[in-house]
């Protein structure tokens, strides 16, 4: 025997079967807070510029170098794509038909007062007085900058790139 009664309340309707509860709407967890923004948007391939940025094989890259091959009998035209990854300079490469849309990613640049290193990682202060203690000091020839010109007390500060939250330090500057 089967008795099904209908439960209403304000966040969800549950109907019940022999006893056992069973949810029908209303069960979604929203607590995490995430905003929904994508990090990255559309933009069709021919509107890319050089030096502009581009998601190629998932990574965020700088273009380097684009050439537009014309078309051909049945096809697009086609765009080749040479870039850099902005966190690891590795070289990448595509070829996309050039009224076809790519990837491109949200990228932030930030300059940051470098306040103290320590057990490798950086201590930094931005425009605001605010701080931060969650980088880590590159493990590239900028790193070794960053530990030399701390180490001769210099006063300088750093710049940050972010995309697809990831962040890395990709230049230093003195600062004034």
């Amino acid at each position: 025997m089967c008795c099904i009664s209908v439960l209403t309340s304000y966040h969800t309707i549950i109907i019940i079967f022999g006893g056992v509860q069973q949810p029908i709407m209303g069960d979604d967890d929203f607590a995490c807070g995430h905003s929904g923004a994508s990090s990255t948007f559309p933009q069709q391939c021919s509107a890319l510029r050089k030096n502009g940025f581009v998601m190629i094989k998932g990574r965020p890259c700088k273009i380097m170098d684009m050439s537009t091959s014309k078309t051909g009998k049945h096809g697009h035209a086609k765009v080749h794509l040479v870039g850099l990854d902005i966190f690891t300079q590795k070289k990448y490469e595509d070829i996309c038909p050039s009224t076809h849309n790519m990837d491109v990613p949200h990228v932030t640049r930030k300059d940051y007062q470098v306040i103290d290193v320590a057990d490798g990682f950086l201590s930094l202060m931005d425009d605001n007085g605010t701080t931060r203690e969650d980088l880590k000091v590159p493990e590239t020839d900028i790193g070794k900058e960053i530990q030399t010109k701390f180490d001769n007390g210099d006063n300088f500060m750093v710049t940050v790139l972010k995309a697809l939250n990831e962040e890395n330090v990709i230049a230093t500057k003195v600062q004034n």
